[in-house]
This record gives structure tokens, C-alpha cells and sequence, in this order.
């Protein structure tokens, strides 16, 4: 294998060795490429930064790239980044930073690697109505806003809506906002509810508003003025003892970091990638977020009832929000060893082809989730830990897989995240097995640490293992901590250990559960509608041990081996 070196003090111009190496990752892949990708890319510690996204396709099967020094006690830290460093700081006497930054757009921004927050405030000022085109209220305090953000926080209780305002305006007493569409249309049209006798029509009021320099009162977080076209100015109020000469400031530009499409037997294995963000909420469209990492576009919407009366409304078709490194219909891709941290949407996402591996990663400080994996087949999600995801997309799993055949989720961690831990949607052949949760639906409702819908195969040998899961501490009131929902078939769940939940599980839904088996699972409490399952559910041997140390003692062993293996 041909042995390439590239770091972000080499020069493009020198020949790849270990003690003159290239500069860019781009000089590297032409390397690779020459030797017929039979080549072992060494990145060397550093921060590698993108301006464009780094696209890997058929002329790059069986390259690896890789940490120099990969495997060793001497692994160096090669961080690949689609982020801007900001400086030429002035401070203004407030005390707030600013920095002219030309055309820059993003919606996230680091200070010496830590997340700062937008500025925001909770929900708008005064009196407010909610009408077909955006809200009226008898405050004059939005008439200053510009550029700003409208977050709906548990439209229903599952979702969380971004939506953009196209202009505001004083008629007569009453300050006028109208929503840019077609965003605002499609959440009028998207949310619709009949609960108790309770009817919603809408995204209803924002819970709270993002991004106008006068939020800016708590000390750690920024906005973005873009309210003059090309000369934008970035905003930051520090926390103490920090210093714009001492500061490391990074704003994420790319929204794409890899790309790798169409390749066979690539190797991703102990880097870091970091640094980019995801614009799609900033546009008219906005972010109408249904469930999981689905938002919707526009299209027919159905309603699901739930009887004596009410019914929730929801989309025929959404869109995944995607992954800032996506693996696209290649086969036998291995990611090993990795981190993924600091980006805009979600980790990594896989799509089509087979044989994906993706192991002993880190997933932490993300918008969106860690991993989402859509129509593959045989792919494998191991022994990696996901924390802090869904910090700007609530909705979004930890891990999340749909439409997948014969892909195993097993021995991951996946802890402080805002929704579900694990979702599988439709699929064939799905394990999901000795993974922990904990702390999971820590912001919106009505999920799971484990949670399953839809068809899993048909019969019990295609259909669906949910085993040896330990699920610990789901958050939110309304919530089932291990959850097989919406018609989900086929599906032997087993040995799975789950306390302090809201509910431990649920086996009467709707759509009905059929050939769902419950068999062997310890509860620290029973299922609603453990004393009379449906038609459709096998319930047995299972055992609720209320008192938490004798469920412990009783589940050590299935404990001890669930999460992340050493």
C-alpha cells in the first residue's frame, strides 16, 4: 500500500512523505488516486480546513484515511473543518465583540471549542393572535427585530417547528408580523389537532425568538446581523475572562464536510470533523419538523385518530435532515474510531448500498442527531457513544435507521439527548441490541429511549430482534421507555431492562401492534395495558420488580453487558 502523508503545515508541492508532506486532502486523494487506491492516507494533527466539501467516489475504493500514528499510543488529532476562524474583534462599550464578516452566513459559532448559543428571548411581547399569515400583538418591541427566528417548541408533543419572519409593521395600535412563506403556509396546513375537545390549527405562538442583537443579555452567546446584504456583522457576548486577542472563534461555513458516493472498501479511522453548519432553516421554507429527522415540504397530509373525537394530523412524505459527513450508496465502508463534533445537522448519515460499519465513534455537540441510516442493508452501528445531540433540532435521534435490511444497532451509548435515544422506522431484519440509554426525551414528548414503528418484515424470521437493552431515566412526562409503535410487526422484544421511565412500554396503539412479542423484560413498572394486551401481542414471563436495587441485583448481568464494550 502506497503510504501518503498530508498536513496542514505540508506544502502541496513537496512529494506526500512522512517528513514532507501535502498540504491539502485534495493533493493527497490525487496521490491516491495515482497509485490506484491501494494507498493509506496518514493526516497528521492539526485542524485541516475545507472550503469546499471533500468528495470521495469510485476512484477512491480502498483508500484509507487515517490519524497519523493511527492504533498507537503516539495517534495524533487531525481535525477536519469547514469552519472560519473570526478575529479583527472590536469591542463596543457594552462589552459585546464585533466582526465585520462580509457574506458569511451560519447558525452555530465556537469559542475555544465551546458551543455558543444564539441569543433569544421567550416567546413575543404583549397580547398576541395567531392568525393565517403570522401573529398580531399590541407590543411595539418586535418592530426593532430584524433577521430573526421563530422557534415552536411541542407543536405537538414530538415536534419543534423554526420558522422565519418576512416583515413587520405598525397598523394602527397593533404591531403586524408576517411569516415568510411557504414555511408558515405549510405549518398552518402540517399542524392540525382535536385532543380532549381542545382544537389546533397551526404552529400556534412561538416559545421563543432567536437572533436579534438586542437578545444579546446573557453572557456566552451571539447573533448574526445580516441586516445589511453582504456585510454582515457577527456579535458575541463573552463570558468572563475571555479575550478577543486570547479567543479562538469559529464560525462553521460549509455545509458539507464529505461526501463519499458510489466507493467500495473506504476507511475513515480516528479523525475528528468538525465545523459546519446547515442553512435550510434560514430560508422562506424553514424547518416544519414532523417526527425524528423528518421535516416536511409540502405535500398531503392525513389524520391518525385517536378516538372519541381527536386525531392528530401528519405528512404522507417528509425529508431527512442531513449529515455534514454522508456515506451514499457504497459498500463495505468502514468508519472507525471517529468523532464527530461541533456541526450544524446531523453527525453522519449513510444512505442506499451495503455493508457500512460504523464503529467506536463519538458523536457530541450537535444541531441534529448522531447517525441516521436510510435504505441500506447489512450495515452495523457499534460500541459508539452519542451525547449532546438535537441541541437546535429537538426532534432528532440519537441514532436513527428506516427502510434498512439487516442492519444491527448494538452496544452503543446513547445519553442527554433531547427526544428518543434509538428509532428504528419500517424495516427488515432489524437488531437492536444491548444498548444503553439514559437521559434521553430531556426536552420534547412522547417517545422512547428504544422506540420502534411501522413493519418490521413478515414472519418471524425477517422481522425484528429488540433484545438485552438497558433503558434508564427518559425524561419528559409522556413518555414510554421502550416503545413499539404505530402498527409495528414482527418484532420480539426481550430481556430488555427499563426503569425510570414515565412508562415503562405501551401495547395498545395506533395503529395496532401485530405479532409483537413481549417476552422476558424487567420493569421497574408494568406496561399500560400489561392485564389485558390486544389481540396482536404475546406478553410473558416478564417481571416488575418495583424497589430500584432489587431490580438492579436482578439485572446485572443483562446490564453489565449493555452499551459500549471496552
Amino acid at each position: 500500500m502506497e503510504q501518503i502523508h498530508v498536513s496542514p503545515a505540508g506544502d502541496d508541492s513537496w512529494p506526500g512523505s512522512q517528513d514532507r508532506p501535502f498540504a491539502t486532502l485534495e493533493r493527497a486523494r490525487a496521490a491516491a488516486r495515482a497509485a490506484g487506491g491501494k494507498a493509506v492516507v496518514h493526516l497528521r494533527g492539526g485542524v485541516h480546513v475545507l472550503t469546499r466539501p471533500f468528495e470521495l467516489g469510485a476512484d477512491d475504493s480502498g483508500t484509507v484515511y487515517q490519524a497519523a500514528g493511527y492504533g498507537t499510543l503516539e495517534q495524533e488529532e487531525p481535525v477536519v473543518s469547514g469552519g472560519r476562524e473570526i478575529t479583527g474583534w472590536r469591542v463596543r462599550g457594552d462589552g459585546v465583540w464585533l466582526a465585520e464578516v462580509g457574506d458569511l452566513d451560519t447558525r452555530q459559532l465556537y469559542v475555544n471549542g465551546r458551543r455558543a448559543p444564539r441569543a433569544a428571548v421567550p416567546g413575543l411581547p404583549g397580547t398576541v393572535t395567531a392568525t393565517e399569515t403570522g401573529y398580531v400583538t399590541d407590543s411595539p418591541e418586535p418592530l426593532s427585530w430584524q433577521n430573526v427566528e421563530f422557534v415552536h417548541r411541542g407543536v405537538y408533543p414530538w415536534t419543534e417547528a423554526r420558522l422565519q419572519v418576512a416583515g413587520i409593521a405598525r397598523a394602527g395600535g397593533s404591531t403586524v408580523i408576517t411569516m415568510a412563506r411557504p414555511g408558515y403556509a405549510w405549518a398552518y396546513a402540517l399542524y392540525r389537532s382535536v385532543y380532549e375537545g381542545n382544537a389546533s390549527v397551526g404552529p400556534g405562538l412561538p416559545t421563543s425568538v432567536e437572533n436579534d442583537p438586542s437578545f444579546l443579555r446573557e453572557p456566552g452567546t451571539f447573533v448574526l446581523d445580516r441586516s445589511r446584504p453582504g456585510a454582515h456583522v457577527l456579535m458575541y457576548l463573552p463570558l468572563p475572562g475571555e479575550e478577543p486577542a486570547s479567543a479562538r472563534v469559529v464560525a462553521p461555513v460549509l455545509e458539507t464536510l464529505v461526501r463519499l458516493a458510489g466507493a467500495r472498501e473506504v476507511a475513515l479511522r480516528g479523525l475528528v470533523f468538525a465545523e459546519a453548519t446547515w442553512l435550510r432553516p434560514e430560508r422562506p421554507e424553514g424547518f416544519v419538523h414532523y417526527h425524528g429527522s423528518g421535516f416536511y415540504e409540502g405535500g398531503p397530509v392525513e389524520r391518525a385518530e385517536l378516538g372519541e373525537g381527536s386525531y392528530v394530523t401528519y405528512p404522507l412524505s417528509s425529508v431527512t435532515v442531513p449529515a455534514c459527513v454522508q456515506i451514499e450508496d457504497a459498500d463495505g465502508v468502514e468508519v472507525t474510531g471517529c468523532r464527530f463534533t461541533r456541526l450544524g445537522a446531523t453527525g453522519l448519515g449513510v444512505s442506499g448500498g451495503g455493508g457500512v460499519t460504523v464503529r467506536r465513534c463519538a458523536f457530541d455537540t450537535l444541531a441534529g442527531g448522531g447517525v441516521t441510516v436510510t435504505g441500506t442493508r447489512g450495515a452495523a452501528i457499534e460500541d459508539n457513544r452519542v451525547r449532546g445531540t438535537g441541541l437546535e433540532l429537538s426532534g432528532s435521534p440519537g441514532i436513527a435507521i428506516s427502510g434498512t435490511r439487516g442492519c444491527v444497532v448494538a452496544h452503543n451509548e446513547v445519553t442527554d439527548v433531547p427526544h428518543c435515544g434509538i428509532v428504528a422506522g419500517p424495516g427488515e431484519g432489524t437488531r437492536i441490541l444491548h444498548n444503553l440509554t439514559a437521559r434521553t426525551l430531556q426536552v420534547l414528548a412522547d417517545g422512547g429511549g428504544v422506540y420502534l414503528s411501522g413493519p418490521q418484515g413478515d414472519s418471524a424470521d425477517t422481522g425484528a430482534v429488540i433484545r438485552g437493552n438497558v433503558i434508564k431515566d427518559t425524561v419528559t412526562p409522556y413518555n414510554f421507555g421502550l416503545y413499539t409503535d404505530y402498527g409495528a410487526s414482527w418484532v420480539l422484544v426481550e430481556e430488555n431492562v427499563v426503569m425510570r421511565a414515565d412508562n415503562t412500554a405501551v401495547l395498545h396503539v395506533g395503529p395496532p401492534l401485530e405479532n409483537v412479542t413481549y417476552r422476558g423484560n424487567f420493569w421497574d413498572a408494568d406496561p399500560v395495558g400489561h392485564d389485558d394486551p390486544p389481540s396482536g401481542v404475546t406478553y410473558e414471563g416478564n417481571v416488575t420488580i418495583a424497589d430500584e436495587g432489587a431490580l438492579t441485583a436482578a439485572t446485572q448481568t443483562i446490564q453489565d453487558r449493555a452499551g459500549v464494550r471496552s
